[in-house]
C-alpha cells in the first residue's frame, strides 16, 4: 500500500501556489490559509486528514458515510471535513475533495487559474 501521506501530498502540492508547513505539529498545506491538514493519530487513534469543504458538503458525506468521513474537533463547526484514511482510501474521491477544499479557500485568480488548466 502506498504511504497516504505521500499520496495526500501530491494532491495537495500539485494545485497552484500551495505550500506546506507543519501546524500543530502535523503536515499541512496552505494556499493563503489552510485547506488540508493531515492527522496522524493526532486526536484519536484513527489516520485520517482534515480539509476545508463547501457549505453542506461535510455534513452530506459523513451522514451517508460515517465509517469514512467524520466532523473533525476545533474546525467542524466551520464546515470542515475529516476523511479516514485508515480504511480503504477511495484515491480519485480524495482527489476531488481536496481540490473542493482548495475551491473552498482559494483566491479567485488560482481558482480561474486551476480552471484553465
Amino acid at each position: 500500500m502506498t504511504d497516504p501521506l505521500s499520496r495526500l501530498r501530491a494532491l495537495c502540492t500539485r494545485l497552484p501556489e500551495v505550500t506546506e508547513k507543519l501546524s500543530h505539529g502535523e503536515p499541512t498545506w496552505f494556499v493563503r490559509r489552510a485547506f488540508v491538514s493531515y492527522a496522524d493519530h493526532h486526536h484519536d487513534a484513527r489516520l485520517a486528514f482534515w480539509c476545508a469543504a463547501p457549505p453542506g458538503v461535510a455534513e452530506e458525506l459523513v451522514a451517508a458515510s460515517p465509517e469514512r468521513f467524520f466532523r473533525p474537533p476545533y474546525v467542524g463547526h466551520r464546515g470542515w471535513l475529516g476523511v479516514y484514511l485508515d480504511v480503504e482510501p477511495d484515491w480519485d474521491e480524495i482527489a476531488e475533495i481536496v481540490t473542493d477544499a482548495y475551491r473552498t479557500v482559494a483566491p479567485k485568480k488560482l481558482v480561474a487559474q486551476l480552471d484553465e488548466g
